[in-house]
């Protein structure tokens, strides 16, 4: 594939720690998307804010001003994690959709393909810039705006489950499962705004775990063993 989105979980980035960077997670991440740009691929990233921050948690203040919290998380996440991109040798861009100062660009599509099409890794950050919206939808929108051909999706857990493998032991992994029945299933891989948008874009996942080594590289030369979800 020559253009993909990897959508990167919070809580993944804090590796262990559950809260914050585990750097050396995040250099694991640098290193494996290294040797994606080094066999031609664009990448493109979205990082959740999770480790920070969790809005929908909150019973006290303003769900806007909530899921505004949570997407400058997702700024500090981004400038992170393309930093340590940056020191594996790779160039960065980090775009929002609203002015952050000279921390970020403001996102015009234009701008991010040709970033992309110069070897660039291209970060987006801040979310959809509206309250309402998750990282995953911000994730599969920008993807569709992109032309990505895939999202990989690098989580906590290493793929989806008939039910939440936390509570139950016996939960069944599927290796591979259409959009269609993620959605009739209701479950709970990306929410669904963002399952919606990718069956009516024909935008296919594969959805994996970060804890296991070099899965994001494994998830693109054919020794995947994630889930793939089909559209």
């Amino acid at each position: 594939m020559k253009r993909i989105l990897l959508k990167l979980s919070g809580e993944a980035l804090a590796g262990a720690k559950k809260t914050g960077f585990d750097e050396a997670t995040c250099l694991g991440v640098a290193n494996q998307v290294k040797q994606l740009v080094d066999r031609g691929v664009q990448v493109s990233i979205v990082t959740g804010g999770g480790n920070f921050w969790r809005g929908r948690t909150s019973e006290t203040i303003d769900r806007t001003k909530a899921d505004q919290i949570g997407m400058l998380a997702t700024v500090m996440n981004c400038i992170y994690v393309s930093d340590i991109f940056r020191s594996v040798g790779l160039e960065t861009e980090v775009y929002t959709p609203f002015v952050c100062g000279a921390f970020t660009k403001l996102f015009s599509k234009d701008a991010a393909v040709k970033s992309l099409q110069k070897g660039r890794i291209v970060f987006f950050a801040g979310g959809t810039g509206h309250p309402y919206f998750s990282t995953d939808t911000s994730a599969v929108l920008r993807a569709i705006e992109i032309e990505a051909e895939v999202m990989l999706l690098a989580k906590a857990i290493d793929g989806i489950y008939d039910s939440d493998p936390k509570i139950n032991p016996a939960a069944r992994k599927y290796d591979e499962i259409s959009i269609e029945e993620v959605l009739d299933q209701k479950l709970t891989a990306v929410d669904l705004t963002a399952s919606i948008l990718c069956l009516e874009n024909k935008l296919p996942m594969l959805v994996f775990g970060l804890k296991k080594e070099n899965s994001i590289v494994e998830s693109m030369v054919g020794t995947f063993s994630g889930t793939k979800v089909t559209v």
